[in-house]
This record gives C-alpha cells, sequence and structure tokens, in this order.
C-alpha cells in the first residue's frame, strides 16, 4: 500500500507576497525559522541549505520546492494567505526514512514559527531557546508543568512553571503532538512543547521545548536561557535526567 502524502497548513494575516519574501530572504528567513546555534551548521549553513542551494522556486505561482521534496505552496485568501506544506509519502526519498516524522514535526513547529513571526512581529529580530532530549516517556507538558492547559487556540491561560516562571498569554496552536503558547512577558513571545517521535535513534522518544522572545536585550535573555538550562539539565521528577 502506497503511503499518504503529508499536508501541514495555516492561514497567514499577511499578504502573498509578504510571506513570499519570508520565505526567500535568508535575512527574514532565520527570523523565523528554527533556533540560533553556533558552529559549522549553524542556522545560516541550515537556512541556506534548505532553502536556497536545494530549492527550487516558481516565483509566479508562488510555490517552493526544498531539500526532500517538500514543497510549499501559497494561496491568496479573504484574510490573509494560505501557506501548506505538501510532504511526499514516505519513501519517496528513502534517505529520509529514519527521520521522517522528525521533519513532519519541524515543519509543523516552523510553520508556526512563521506565522507567528509575521502576524505578532512582522519579522522583527529574535532570540530563541531551545532544550530536547530523552525524558523517561513523559511530555514537555508534564515536565514544565503545562498539561493541565487543554483549551482551545485563542484561549487564556495563566501557569507556574517548573522553572519559577509565571506565564501567561494565549493558546497559539495545537496539534497531536505539539503545544504552542503565547508569552506576555517575552514580548510576546512564543512558546512551543513538543513530543519527539520515537525511532532507532531515539528508541523512547523525548520531548523538546522551543522558546522565542522578542524585545529582550542580549544579557537579559541569556540569563533566562542560562536558568532554562540549568533547570532542564538538573530537574528532578517525570522525566528527570539523573
Amino acid at each position: 500500500m502506497t503511503e499518504p502524502e503529508i499536508v501541514i497548513e495555516t492561514t497567514i494575516a499577511a499578504e502573498p507576497e509578504r510571506v513570499w519574501q519570508a520565505l526567500r530572504d535568508p535575512a527574514l528567513i532565520r527570523r523565523w525559522h528554527g533556533w540560533e546555534y553556533d558552529g559549522p551548521g549553524g542556522l545560516d549553513d541550515e537556512i541556506r541549505e534548505i532553502f536556497i542551494d536545494g530549492a527550487d522556486e516558481d516565483a509566479q505561482a508562488l510555490t517552493l520546492t526544498v531539500q526532500g521534496g517538500d514543497r510549499f505552496s501559497l494561496r491568496p485568501a479573504a484574510d490573509g494567505t494560505v501557506v501548506r506544506i505538501t510532504r511526499p509519502a514516505k519513501g519517496s526519498h528513502p534517505e529520509w526514512d529514519d527521520w521522517y516524522e522528525d521533519v513532519t514535526e519541524g515543519w509543523t513547529t516552523f510553520l508556526q514559527q512563521l506565522k507567528f513571526g509575521l502576524e505578532r512581529h512582522d519579522l522583527a529580530e529574535r532570540r530563541t531557546l531551545y532544550l530536547d532530549g530523552p525524558t523517561g516517556g513523559a511530555t514537555a507538558m508534564e515536565i514544565l508543568g503545562l498539561e493541565a492547559i487543554t483549551t482551545p487556540p485563542g484561549s487564556a491561560y495563566t501557569a507556574l512553571v517548573a522553572t519559577g516562571d509565571a506565564l501567561s498569554g494565549t493558546v497559539w496552536f495545537r496539534s497531536p503532538k505539539q503545544l504552542g503558547l503565547t508569552v506576555d512577558a517575552l514580548g510576546p513571545g512564543l512558546l512551543i512543547l513538543g513530543i519527539q517521535p520515537q525511532s532507532e535513534q531515539r528508541p523512547g522518544g523525548g520531548a523538546q521545548i522551543i522558546l522565542s522572545g522578542y524585545g529582550r536585550g542580549a544579557e537579559e535573555f541569556a540569563a533566562l536561557a542560562d536558568r532554562w538550562t540549568h533547570w532542564w539539565d538538573t530537574r528532578e521528577g517525570p522525566g528527570s535526567c539523573c
């Protein structure tokens, strides 16, 4: 039986031309895609590999096929632009099969980062913290103390999380393995909590936390990142590292 294609889609409250620009200008792509990391193969190299060197674009049709055959298509809508990512069926590119579920979840994250960056900050500069690892079966929501948030997108929330931070904002999005929350105190910022799929490289699965802040200086955000990283590395209880 042939595996189905995977479609990931959202509507962004921005004109198609602006969304297209956000997909084609490396300086703008780094304001929403993924997270910063240093060294060879850092974020700038990743962006160039995926969106520039390995991409095939049709600017007139507003379609972009990137590394691995994943295809972006933009369509005007009454309330902005419908952005669809169509993934080839698993097995279409066997060299990517071991990471198929990870890539699917990654595009789900990145599409929401694009939507948030455009709608809430017009692609202003951001600072981003990324944490991940095995958790003994606990989800990122459980580890951080946000599992009680079961309301739909657009709902307000307040929570005191395991890092000691009092967070408030709204539910930004939900998917089967991810929860996105806005964070008022960070500009607002965007907090994405994800369940990492099980694989040969990750037999027990894992969890990831991506926290993006806007309008914060380097030292202020670095202090927050250090505190959250220390909590992640030394946490106790469900999904503890020790």
